[in-house]
């Protein structure tokens, strides 16, 4: 225990516990794919369910992350003091963090239905995998994607018992919309991935980056929108979508030369974007129902 105890601020840090925005972007799509699966306010035994599972599931995969990224992350100056690269925490422990919170989201998900258990194994599947195909594949940010997006499907399994064609298509947006901000992210340590011969979507696209990012983000919204229009989501979910769209504008400004820091504050300001989408589509619903 007092082992533990002496950790603890190590282990906070491994989890990302000052930096929730990674929590954010997986949670607000997640959230706002319940209330549209159940027409309506889904419950609070499902939101506590997808918002404990959405936090302890991303801070195990930052712990996997962080083990499987310990190499080449001493080569970058933004993660090199993260506390496996540094050795101030042993790989053997961080796994150690992450099963257990694995475990704990595994806990909560048992509490809903077979088909969302069922969906459970492929989001940590590919939540593990996703640290190694910066080795070999050229667009690692697509599985990030997917793994990012697990929480619409299991959002509509636990409510439908089943993944209608609704849930597919929000799941194809939300993808389009992680590639475009972890490519913000992937500009930032464009030069250093470089040198370390690590593959990231920055990369593949070259030149073509920003362009690239801008026309992710406009799939994004064009099939999120396309879903709101199909559902009669009315003018909240245009005003959502428009909120969303004026923030991406800005984003191009931050990232049309390839600034570091502009990157970086682009990325992090993301979860505003999912925010104000997921919310027009949830007030939309509401509005409809009524």
């Amino acid at each position: 225990m007092t082992h533990v105890a002496l950790k603890f601020p190590l282990y906070l840090q491994l989890i990302r516990w000052d930096k929730p925005v990674g929590t954010l972007l997986l949670l607000w799509p997640t959230l706002a794919a319940l209330w549209l699966a159940a027409g309506g306010f889904p419950g609070w035994h499902l939101i506590a369910v997808f918002t404990l599972g959405t936090f302890l599931m991303r801070s195990a995969g930052c712990a996997v992350n962080d083990v499987a990224d310990r190499d080449i992350d001493r080569h970058v100056k933004r993660t090199a003091q993260r506390p496996v690269t540094s050795g101030a925490l042993p790989a053997r422990e961080a796994l150690a963090v992450a099963a257990v919170l694995a475990l704990l989201a595994f806990v909560l998900v048992l509490t809903t239905n077979t088909v969302t258990v069922l969906w459970s194994f492929g989001a940590l599947a590919v939540s593990i995998a996703y640290p190694y195909t910066k080795r070999f594949f050229s667009m690692p940010q697509a599985v990030l994607g997917v793994a990012f997006s697990f929480g619409i499907p299991m959002a509509f399994a636990a409510v439908q018992g089943e993944v209608p064609a609704l849930a597919w298509w929000l799941l194809l947006g939300n993808l389009c919309w992680v590639v475009a901000y972890d490519t913000e992210y992937a500009m930032v340590d464009r030069d250093d991935d470089l040198k370390i011969g690590i593959r990231t979507s920055a990369i593949t696209f070259g030149r073509f980056d920003v362009a690239a990012v801008m026309l992710l983000y406009a799939a994004y919204l064009a099939i999120w929108g396309h879903v709101g229009w199909q559902l009669g989501l009315g003018w909240p979910c245009a005003i959502g979508l428009m909120a969303g769209a004026a923030q991406v504008l800005w984003h191009y400004r931050l990232i049309r030369e390839r600034d570091r820091d502009g990157c970086f504050r682009a990325f992090r300001a993301n979860h505003w974007v999912g925010l104000a989408v997921g919310l027009g589509m949830v007030l939309g619903l509401t509005s409809h129902g009524t």
